[in-house]
């Protein structure tokens, strides 16, 4: 099992354009920072936490994912998605995610990654592609 301990922390920040606003994503028709690119930016930050750190041959596929958008943010403005790891059982991994704009925090939640090995995940979906 690859080194993880909790404390391991990760970061994704990006300059909100119009390709990640919710009226683009068609997921609300205003300008702001939409909020699958928000949950996008915080598995993100969960993978540089952990992933550089894996076995050859495994990865982490997202698990389980429970964020609140708190704030609405324009285009132009810079986002941070923090994750931070809490605990370890087995192959699943418990993060505290948050995000944050350049005037307060816009998001937060947990999220649970789940450690794979890439051979065995590639056979599962070859098979239930049914190749």
């Amino acid at each position: 099992m690859p080194n993880l301990e909790p404390g391991l922390s990760g970061e994704r920040s990006l300059i909100v354009e119009e390709r990640h606003t919710a009226a683009h994503l068609g997921s609300g028709g205003v300008p702001v920072y939409a909020t699958p690119m928000m949950v996008l930016a915080m598995e993100e930050a969960a993978l540089s936490a952990v992933d550089p750190r894996l076995e050859p041959g495994q990865a982490t596929v997202g698990y389980h994912l429970d964020v609140k958008h708190l704030a609405a943010t324009p285009q132009g403005m810079r986002v941070t998605a923090r994750a931070e790891l809490l605990a370890v059982d087995g192959k699943m991994l418990s993060f505290k995610v948050e995000a944050f704009d350049e005037k307060e925090k816009i998001g937060e939640g947990t999220h649970i990654r789940a450690i794979v090995n890439l051979d065995k995940f590639r056979e599962k979906l070859a098979a239930k592609a049914g190749r």
